[in-house]
């Protein structure tokens, strides 16, 4: 007897999609890490997503191509041959050039090549590097899983860019992705829709990459920061926070100096795009230490109260594995909901990611 196929319903398809599988969890020397989300509801706005360069990638042939292009690109053209690439068809708009000299197209190609040798050296980082996605989206159901879907989406497609043509993720793809979630003026008054109404797509992200041997850098668009506990004192550390540059959500704020800033609507103008040096950077100094990652269904980062709670939940259980510490923090923040659920607090209720990354 045939078995009928059943399409998953939508709530089923969007929570498949901003979950991932325990096989895709990357090997980092000396890392552990686990995460794992509960939707408010039968689907939430909360993602979290591992990014196993090396399991995602094909690193070997990105290298090679890199080394490859490092050497065309320094190859003249012969006469009348079409372009091979890039650097080639730029070459033929340079020759057409007032002032062009033989010396102009040899820097030139000079300069492509050295990024593409810079760029091969970058992606030999990537075998020791885990990439770590945190989007928690405006409120919860399926319009929040449709947002985080987006940034998801979103973000991925700008990875493939920034691999082919830097080898590494830059700030560049972050204002990108920030622009993808701004509100459209001209989108807005073509729908008939007023500035008063709020229809923002709202989410809050936080994007860190880990490296031996404990090395986390990462970039924060309005999302909780960090709890980092140590092993040794069993205790969640005191973190300089002024040094923790935290932009605001995403799409709420657009940098005063790009060209569509007037075809968006934003809060303020940002007095700058994202820089290298608003990465953030935070180390586990010792076997056993741990960066907390979470959602504000979890933890806000202000309550300190509730903070000493998790820390209660973090010290019975930071000797074991990530996946139980991380079961054990979302199993306290579950139960702390079922009291809520039966004191008439829904309201309070949302959807919960924690993320767990361990020094072994």
């Amino acid at each position: 007897m045939s078995s009928t196929y059943t399409p998953p319903s939508i709530d089923e398809y969007l929570r498949r999609r901003l979950m991932p599988v325990e096989g895709v969890i990357p090997h980092v020397q000396g890392i552990e890490m686990y995460g794992n989300s509960l939707p408010a509801g039968n689907v939430g706005g909360d993602l979290f997503e591992y990014i196993n360069f090396a399991q995602r990638y094909d690193v070997d042939a990105r290298i090679q191509r890199a080394e490859r292009l490092s050497k065309e690109f320094l190859e003249k053209l012969p006469a009348n041959a079409p372009p091979r690439n890039s650097v080639d068809d730029h070459v033929l708009w340079l020759r057409k050039q007032p002032g062009f000299t033989p010396e102009v197209e040899t820097e030139y190609r000079k300069a492509r090549s050295s990024e593409q040798v810079r760029a091969a050296e970058d992606l030999k980082d990537l075998y020791q590097t885990a990439g770590v996605l945190l989007v928690d989206a405006e409120g919860h159901g399926i319009i929040a899983a449709k947002i985080a879907s987006t940034v998801h989406d979103t973000f991925q497609a700008l990875m493939l860019s920034e691999l082919d043509h830097r080898g590494k993720t830059t700030p560049e793809l972050f204002e990108r992705l920030n622009l993808r979630l701004a509100q459209s003026a001209t989108a807005r008054n073509a729908l008939g829709k007023s500035q008063d109404e709020n229809t923002q797509e709202i989410a809050t992200m936080l994007y860190g990459e880990v490296r031996p041997p404990g090395l986390f850098r990462f970039v924060n668009f309005g999302h909780p920061p960090p709890l980092v506990f140590s092993a040794e004192y069993r205790k969640f550390m005191d973190v300089d926070r002024s040094r923790m540059v935290t932009f605001l959500p995403l799409g709420v704020q657009i940098p005063e100096d790009h060209p569509d800033r007037k075809r968006y609507l934003s809060l303020d103008y940002r007095k700058r795009r994202v820089k290298a040096s608003d990465l953030a950077e935070m180390t586990l100094m010792s076997p056993g230490d741990i960066f907390f990652l979470y959602t504000d269904g979890v933890y806000d980062g202000s309550d300190k109260d509730e903070r000493a709670k998790l820390e209660n939940v973090m010290r019975d259980h930071y000797r074991e594995p990530a996946k139980e510490i991380c079961n054990a923090l979302l199993d306290y923040a579950a139960k702390r909901d079922e009291v809520r659920r039966q004191a008439g607090e829904q309201y309070l209720i949302d959807d919960k990611t924690v993320f767990i990354i361990k020094r072994n």
